[in-house]
């Protein structure tokens, strides 16, 4: 690609506002898949991830909960995600998959972020390290491709503190660590606050152990790069009796990037167009590392060789930048947390945990880009040689033109290419205290405080203001960036370290260091957050015959986040040849009050062996907007026992974030074309396209574009944005015929209404709107161009505008099945067909059908089939592990509308399996696996325009890394 993409980062993007309850947990002790009888504390103890029971996390934790009151409380049922009262998990009205540490150790996954690419239910628009080029190193998980920004991240039922680049991310989260992960799959806001849109993940991590455990791991790719290396450890103790505990856990891991040349698909396709049949495809950039010149006054453009000849420019000489580029992230983790719980009596039970997460991520890019100044700048544009360089008039005359001005496009690889390193510090500390108040009322009273610091640094970046100087180039009129220049070697030869180059030769030594600079990036954010929360599983029995009981739970909760993004100062200035970027700096805070209750109007009797209802509302006062109100009713009724049918309906709501509230204008390059460099594929309305390419100053027959696949758009915050408001309603039944042992199934119908969207309009959508003349409103965004005729930048701020409506069902099948006494067979299945994924941009305005579409210029896809089955086969101390992802086939979409087969040469993708099979061996307390996943080297599809041979985001996590293989053992003692 030519440019680095907008980061996240840079806008501390997608900030998390909304309010939440803790979300599983009105005890954080009793945050466990499935609880455990008291006083077992061999159950309690937490096994190594592959030999636990992949049916269930048996996790519980804290021993508080086998102790006084509080253990009858949890020996009945448990707190599952999406409720506040104890519920059994397939008794609640809420669709939560349930993934268990066994599960997420067969697989080759890496981080947290790695696994969720094999679930149907995650989309692709969030980041991942797949995303180098402008992930910021992070990986933001996103359900039902509703964007990260719309999916809110708990660990053991607590909100946590985001990274400055607004997520939760998921390279941060220790593997060896998680016990469990619960994914509310339905809209959560009245119950956790606004940022629960698309639904919850609680990771629920180990506790309470008293024992001690070492694992190690190791993994690496058929080609020799992607190499993984992980430690962890863990040792916990009991103390007084076991009314306290301590446990602590460390990890460390590091893995190795891959590089675009090392894959063949990548490196050779980076298309910039989809041409039609017969047509020849345009490659890569036309910025390139030989200097390219456009002589002003005499036309054409020309490149300089390195032995300082000058030809004729030709589109075989334009520059692939996938030679340079990383295809996913080097990335560096270390964890290490501490808990304690101390019970003094069933009334008072303290307890106390801190998490502490470093994270370092690396990529390698091309070099910058440079032709012309970027906005807000008023440096020169474009990148001009004045007519009096001396340089520049014996290069002309070799080519017999006359002394004039000319631009120039270069990429400053000679200087060396750009080094990205964003590291992460975050950490959290929460306390607090629980306990019976009378009878079945209990509390929960809790404080938690997390902080972030994130750097990140560029090395290598151009200083366009120096490369100005060396060139010896001064602006007639400093206050207007398409002024003449005219040439002046005092300009260079009166600043210190300032040396007059040659363009046409490498610029290096101290001409390179003068030139260039090492760019620093901050990030700050905090988060306090305080809850009070009471509940009562027997709050009243209903007054008739099988009739069941009253739940309650409620609370309050307040909460406070502040962040700021300081950029460099000559990134600020515009005086960067990359990404310019503003501060970005504020805060909220929010009041809530919650609660919910559960009816048990039936049970055991005709026709209903259990009918519950239940109603959640919340009610928000934010500091920036004002108030808001949520609300969700649910129903649960099993006829028999053998089925049950579940519903819900709800309202939600997103408050904009600090980024979209506060941000500060920045310039970036999201994936585009210009209409101007690709007038035959709009077809009939070609003939428009090319009238309205010359009314604003761009000839298509000679046009040269500088921002091969990407398009320079301005971004920022918007302080008047409102709420986004929502609704959600699932239908669905579930499955567990007594005659069959072992088998659950469900089915669930989903349905999102999401209006008043925070977002901003795809960029081809504004470009093609404008120039196909379909809506010449649109063309206010777009900046005049370049002299060469290029997009100087389009102007596309966050705004609330439009909606999006998104439904589909989901099929899950659990089954296990003991063949012998020393065999069992245990099988899983995640499936989701995607019935309409429906967005439009303008209130009222058409809506675009993007179900089972896959957009080329990057970004999300959403194929209308997606499945993930696990097969395995245990006898004894062995066990074989097959697991299979598909992803459906996908029409391609140009950000405007879908490519038609017959008119471009790739107008849609085939549908991928994938497979991975693992073995295992469990003597006694060790536990060791050899996997190999991606086993046939399945390749991505081929995706034009994409900058990387493929939809990244798609497609990265899964078959971006070829096969691979990876060892692991672990021991407890």
């Amino acid at each position: 690609m030519n440019k680095k993409t907008s980061r996240p980062g840079a806008n501390i993007h997608v900030f998390r506002r909304s309010l939440l309850l803790s979300a599983v947990v009105i005890f954080p002790s009793f945050a466990s898949a499935e609880t455990t009888s008291s006083g077992s504390i061999d159950k309690n103890k937490v096994q190594s991830p592959s030999s636990a029971k992949s049916t269930s996390a048996k996790t519980t934790t804290r021993t508080a909960v086998n102790r006084s009151a509080l253990r009858s409380a949890s020996s009945e049922t448990i707190i599952v995600t999406g409720s506040a009262v104890s519920t059994a998990n397939n008794q609640n009205a809420n669709p939560v998959q349930v993934i268990t540490s066994a599960e997420i150790a067969k697989t080759s996954a890496s981080t947290l972020g790695d696994y969720f690419a094999r679930l149907p239910s995650m989309g692709s628009s969030g980041s991942t390290n797949y995303s180098p080029n402008g992930g910021g190193g992070a990986s933001c998980p996103d359900i039902r491709n509703l964007g990260s920004n719309r999916a809110l991240v708990l660990i053991d039922g607590k909100r946590q503190t985001p990274t400055t680049t607004g997520c939760v991310d998921m390279n941060t989260i220790p593997m060896d660590q998680i016990a469990s992960v619960e994914i509310l799959k339905d809209g959560g806001s009245e119950l956790y606050g606004a940022d629960a849109v698309s639904g919850v993940i609680n990771i629920k991590l180990r506790h309470n152990l008293d024992d001690a455990g070492i694992r190690v791991r190791g993994g690496i790719s058929d080609v020799g790069d992607a190499m993984q290396g992980r430690i962890s450890g863990y040792k916990g103790f009991n103390f007084d009796h076991d009314r306290g505990n301590i446990t602590v856990f460390g990890q460390y891991m590091t893995q190795s990037g891959i590089l675009e040349k090392n894959r063949p698909w990548a490196v050779n396709n980076p298309w910039t167009n989809n041409p039609a049949p017969g047509h020849a495809f345009t490659c890569c950039s036309s910025v390139t590392v030989q200097p390219h010149i456009f002589p002003q006054t005499s036309g054409g453009s020309y490149i300089t060789t390195t032995d300082g000849t000058i030809r004729p420019y030709t589109t075989a000489d334009h520059y692939s930048y996938a030679q340079d580029q990383s295809l996913s992230n080097n990335l560096q983790e270390a964890n290490l947390s501490g808990e304690m719980h101390y019970d003094f009596d069933k009334h008072f039970q303290v307890y106390a945990n801190v998490r502490y997460a470093h994270r370092q991520s690396d990529e390698q890019m091309a070099g910058n880009p440079v032709s012309g100044s970027i906005y807000p700048s008023t440096l020169p544009s474009p990148f001009m040689i004045p007519e009096g360089n001396p340089y520049l008039q014996a290069v002309l005359a070799q080519a017999g033109l006359p002394a004039q001005d000319a631009v120039i496009y270069k990429r400053t690889n000679d200087m060396g290419l750009r080094e990205f390193s964003n590291g992460v510090d975050t950490w959290q500390v929460s306390g607090g205290a629980q306990g019976q108040i009378v009878d079945d009322w209990n509390y929960d009273l809790s404080m938690t405080y997390g902080s972030s610091i994130q750097t990140d640094t560029t090395e290598n970046m151009g200083n366009y203001r120096h490369m100005n100087e060396e060139l010896g180039a001064v602006q007639s009129d400093p206050s207007d960036p398409y002024s003449s220049v005219y040439y002046d070697p005092s300009a260079c030869t009166s600043k210190p370290g300032c040396v007059l180059v040659n363009p046409f030769q490498p610029w290096t030594g101290a001409a390179a260091k003068y030139a260039t600079f090492t760019e620093h990036d901050h990030d700050y954010y905090q988060m306090r957050d305080f809850n009070f929360r009471v509940n009562n599983n027997h709050l009243v029995s209903l007054p008739y015959r099988h009739a069941g009981e009253v739940k309650f739970a409620g609370g309050i909760e307040h909460r406070s986040e502040q962040g700021a993004f300081v950029p460099d100062p000559i990134v600020s200035t515009g005086d960067t040849t990359g990404n310019v970027s503003q501060y970005t700096g504020g805060g909220y805070n929010v009041t809530e009050v919650y609660m919910e209750a559960q009816l048990q109007l039936l049970k055991d009797t005709l026709l209903a062996k259990d009918l519950t209802i239940d109603g959640q509302g919340r009610y928000s006062n934010y500091n920036t907007f004002g108030d808001a109100e949520n609300w969700k009713l649910g129903i649960n009724w099993a006829p028999i026992r053998d089925i049950r049918f579940r519903a819900t309906l709800g309202t939600s709501f997103r408050a904009p974030n600090i980024s979209e509230m506060y941000g500060g204008q920045a310039l970036g390059y999201p994936g585009g074309n210009d209409p101007c460099a690709q007038v035959a594929s709009y077809g009939s309305l070609a003939p428009i396209v090319e009238a309205n390419c010359h009314k604003y100053g761009n000839n298509p027959a000679t046009f040269v574009n500088p921002n091969s696949g990407q398009i320079p758009t301005v971004t920022g915050g918007n302080p008047k944005l409102q709420p986004e408001t929502g609704r959600t309603y699932t239908i669905g039944t579930v499955i567990t015929p007594r005659w069959i042992r072992g088998l659950s199934a469900s089915v669930e119908y989903w349905h999102y209404t999401l209006k008043n969207m925070i977002q901003t309009y795809p960029v081809q959508y504004i470009v093609d709107q404008c120039y196909t003349g379909m809506a010449p409103s649109y063309c206010s965004f777009v900046a005049p161009r370049t002299g060469q005729g290029a997009i100087s930048q389009v102007f596309n701020l966050d705004n609330n505008m439009g909606s999006l409506i998104t439904s589909g069902i989901d099929f899950d099948l659990n089954y296990r099945l003991r063949v012998t006494p020393f065999d069992t067979f245990s099988l899983s299945n995640n499936f989701q067909y995607l019935t309409s994924y429906l967005q439009n941009y303008l209130d009222g305005g058409a809506y675009y059908n993007y179900a089972g579409r896959l957009f080329e210029n990057g970004g999300s896809g959403q194929p209308r089939v997606r499945d993930y089955a696990q097969a395995t086969w245990t006898h004894g101390e062995f066990s074989f592990t097959y697991m299979m992802t598909y992803t459906g086939g996908m029409l391609n979409n140009n950000g405007s509308n879908d490519e038609i087969c017959g008119q471009v040469v790739y107008c849609k993708v085939p549908g991928i399996f994938t497979h991975d099979i693992t073995i295992g061996y469990h003597p006694g307390r060790w536990d060791l696996q050899a996997g190999v996943s991606n086993l046939l080297d399945k390749k991505p599809p081929f995706v034009p325009l994409s900058g990387y041979g493929t939809n990244i985001n798609q497609y990265g996590g899964l078959l971006s890394t070829g096969r691979y293989v990876f060892l692991s053992a672990g021991v407890n003692f």
